[in-house]
């Protein structure tokens, strides 16, 4: 006879792992915690470094979009601000930011540093999860993108080591590689979804990660797929349009990339799914067409650039020989078991970025250069995910996980511990000199004609114009900008009589002089501060 018992009136039986799991306290990931760490001592190290470089030139940016959203002036000179490949949506948003909240453009900035350092760190952390489900991943690829790159200084915007980024994170550089990320992790799910392997861990009993049947070992791509259908593919156009209109040189990154990813995976390739790609592409190019600030397709063919990333190809195995060295291999073992090279993602966007690269050098386009630090992240996640595996290792990932340690240690200790300890025998992020003390008497809007390296970089930032831009500007265009870098040459020639440095004055409404302590005073201008700092002299002239 079967006895049947039922369970008490009220009683919930629990089914399956629902039970075990409904009392299991939640733990936050490895990365999640050490990611947040991250974040926090990064934003605090950057708000310690003063401003420098192109900082000055940002905040002027938001200054004229906080002043006017739909018709901003030129950001440093006394001109409309028509087509200003400046004006970016990102840009934009940080004036409408500035607008609502009162803050200048230095603040603006500054207050851009936690944001795009959040976008940055997410987006590593999703791109390196949709190509293993191991849960230390991440944080080697964290540790690898911030500190193995060389025993020398890489500092420029849009490189992700722990120096430059410091001085760097509050720049639309570091949003449009942080969304360059993101979006890199959101196609490489999308196409190997498409081959059939994309939203499984590829573990069961008895198999390794990676190891699944339909997945070849280093190529796993995991996580969700995000929105169905055609829809899906052109919102994913749209964050590239994003990148493209934020940060044209980051584009070329985040393009073959793309191309990268949907490559390696054969089935991306059919005529059905080139369809669905081509859509996020038209999505993106239609986006940067129908942009109405700017049409930044036009700097495809400007040159006007290229001089000054020239030096970015000097000294190239000092500043990135720990990421080659430790790197180079973990590629070749993903290259070994995809079988051929364009099967690895990894693989095939490491051999595109270094043919733009020498696409660059041999043509002269030496703005190609900003693709240096993009260009070693291949390098960096394929170590990242070959450390990440579990033990037991063989001697030969055993010896490389104490070369990348040994290159951790190698690389804080030599560039960048300055970032983080302000100790004097350490290297140190540049300090520049503060111009608060001239921007109290400079009003927004009025013009200033400076004759130091440091000034007219800084003052823009303030809402000061100046007679002529220090950086290559494509919307003053090269001829008008010669002009007013010869006029304000002609100006500080000693030759110069009074009645020619008065010509300059009207011509351009020059309203203030910074002139360093080597340059005499003119006899028409009027001293009104000066700097015990570095001895610069603030002068009026004109009426």
């Amino acid at each position: 006879m079967t006895v049947t018992t039922r369970p008490l009136t009220g009683a919930k039986t629990p089914s399956g792992s629902t039970a075990s799991r409904r009392f299991r306290p939640r733990h936050p990931s490895p990365y999640a915690v050490l990611g947040g760490l991250a974040w926090l001592v990064l934003t605090l190290a950057s708000w310690r470094v003063p401003m420098c470089c192109d900082y000055g030139q940002h905040a002027a940016v938001v200054e004229r979009l906080r002043e006017s959203l739909f018709h901003p002036r030129h950001p440093l000179v006394d001109l409309p601000g028509d087509g200003n490949p400046y004006y970016s949506p990102y840009a934009l948003a940080q004036g409408a930011f500035a607008r609502l909240t009162g803050l200048n453009g230095i603040e603006t900035v500054r207050l851009a540093t936690p944001f795009n350092l959040a976008v940055l760190l997410t987006g590593l952390n999703r791109l390196v999860r949709a190509l293993t489900p191991r849960p230390w991943a991440p944080v080697w690829a964290l540790l690898a993108v911030t500190l193995l790159w060389g025993t020398e200084r890489a500092w420029w915007s849009g490189f992700l080591n722990l120096m430059s980024s410091t001085g760097h994170a509050g720049y639309p550089s570091a949003f449009a590689l942080g969304a360059t990320l993101w979006a890199w992790a959101l196609t490489a799910t999308r196409a190997h979804a498409a081959d059939g392997t994309g939203t499984g861990s590829g573990t069961g009993p008895g198999t390794r990660p990676g190891s699944g049947p339909g997945n070849r070992p280093g190529i796993r791509f995991v996580g969700p797929r995000g929105l169905p259908g055609l829809p899906g593919y052109a919102a994913l156009g749209v964050l590239y349009g994003l990148i493209l209109l934020t940060h044209p040189v980051t584009f070329v990154a985040a393009a073959l990339g793309a191309v990268a990813f949907v490559a390696a995976s054969p089935r991306n390739l059919a005529p059905a799914m080139l369809g669905r790609w081509a859509t996020a592409a038209a999505v993106a190019f239609a986006l940067a067409v129908a942009w109405p600030y700017a049409d930044v397709l036009a700097l495809a063919g400007n040159r006007g650039l290229d001089v000054m990333h020239r030096q970015l190809y000097d000294r190239l195995p000092e500043r990135f020989w720990l990421a080659a060295v430790l790197g180079v291999p973990a590629l070749a073992v993903r290259t070994r078991r995809a079988g051929r090279p364009w099967r690895d993602p990894l693989t095939l966007l490491f051999l595109l970025d270094c043919a733009a690269l020498a696409y660059g050098w041999f043509s002269g386009h030496w703005t190609y250069a900003r693709l240096l630090g993009p260009a070693l992240l291949p390098l960096q996640l394929a170590l990242a995910v070959e450390l990440a595996a579990p033990r037991p290792w063989p001697r030969w990932r055993s010896a490389l996980g104490a070369a990348a340690v040994a290159g951790a240690v190698c690389g804080l200790l030599t560039v960048h511990a300055g970032a983080l300890v302000p100790w004097s025998r350490l290297d140190q992020p540049p300090r520049w000199p503060s111009y608060d003390w001239a921007a109290r008497h400079v009003g927004r809007g009025e013009t200033l004609l400076a004759d130091g390296y440091f000034a007219p970089r800084l003052l823009p930032g303030y809402g000061v114009d100046l007679v002529a831009p220090p950086w290559p500007d494509a919307a003053l265009g090269a001829a008008e900008q010669g002009r007013r870098t010869e006029a304000t040459a002609r100006y500080l020639d000693p030759a110069t009589g009074r009645a020619g440095r008065e010509a300059v004055v009207r011509r351009y409404r020059v309203r203030w002089l910074l002139l360093t302590r080597w340059r005499r005073t003119p006899e028409e201008a009027v001293v009104v501060a000066w700097s015990r700092e570095t001895g610069e002299v603030l002068a009026r002239v004109g009426r």
